[in-house]
């Protein structure tokens, strides 16, 4: 971990206190480039029902900027790998980007799906960085969901 990482990650938790009530999990998102400036920020249901915080922070960059190859996606819950509202999950829309590293506080538990996105993210020879020292944090934002403990 660099020096930025536990405040972005600790931030990203944060902003899933905005998400609005849903019967899925609350999760922020942000998208810093190399010397730690946020470039963007999202958090799940943003704009529409359906959102992820990844989605909604990747939604406000061109795939194609210059400043995601050097850039760290930081997100409260480990990337989805697959989703049943939505043609891409997660882990799809940050491969379509230069995005080299990914840093997240928890690993998606087995509520809905089956999660492997930091596997696949890093059989695609990106950079994952798991910090479960502060997965506590997205548990309790997610207390309300059943099968979630604090």
């Amino acid at each position: 971990m660099n020096e930025n990482d536990r405040g972005l990650l600790i931030e990203s938790i944060q902003l899933a206190e905005n998400c609005p009530p849903s019967p899925t999990f609350s999760v922020g998102a942000i998208i810093a480039d190399a010397g730690g400036n946020v470039l963007a920020t999202g958090y799940s249901g943003e704009t529409a029902p359906h959102d992820h915080a990844e989605e909604a922070a990747l939604a406000k960059l061109d795939n194609d900027d210059p400043r995601l190859v050097g850039a760290t996606l930081y997100t409260s819950l480990e990337p989805c790998s697959k989703r049943s509202s939505r043609p891409k999950s997660c882990t799809q829309l940050i491969l379509e980007t230069a995005i080299p590293r990914v840093v997240f506080a928890w690993r998606e538990p087995n509520i809905f799906v089956d999660c492997i996105g930091a596997e696949l993210l890093r059989d695609a020879g990106r950079e994952v960085v798991e910090v479960p020292d502060l997965a506590y944090l997205v548990r309790k934002t997610n207390s309300y969901m059943p099968g979630v403990a604090e």
